[in-house]
């Protein structure tokens, strides 16, 4: 299996609930909706608490500031998920995800990249 995890950073005219809302109750379903075409395995969203929450742990260890969530989304591996890059249909479909994601997210200030679980248990 071969994930991409992405930390999403809203875009400012958003308060970290209504980003969080937009995310799960609108983009959400649309990818969803791709998942068959794309070879979507898995994908889930984990939603930030309020940074009060996470700040004396962040402040303890010196670390950046936090992100408003994450999303991660599994394929079975690279070569499948690269295979969607020759079919229109794929194409198109993540055409509509960057184009919601640009609603919500502020795409400069949010990292993303490929990895390989390693569970230890």
């Amino acid at each position: 299996m071969i994930k991409l995890t992405f930390a999403l950073v809203r875009r400012p005219e958003f308060t970290r609930e209504s980003f969080q809302a937009y995310w799960f109750d609108h983009h959400a379903p649309l990818v969803a909706s791709v998942r068959e075409v794309l070879r979507i395995r898995r994908y889930v969203q984990l939603h930030s608490l309020p940074a009060e929450i996470s700040e004396p742990l962040r402040a303890s260890r010196g670390a950046p500031e936090g992100y408003d969530g994450v999303a991660q989304l599994w394929w079975d591996s690279l070569e499948d998920m690269a295979a969607t890059g020759s079919d229109p249909a794929a194409v198109a479909a993540g055409r509509r995800l960057l184009e919601d994601e640009r609603k919500f997210i502020d795409l400069a200030r949010s990292p993303l990249w490929w990895g390989e679980e390693k569970v230890i248990f």
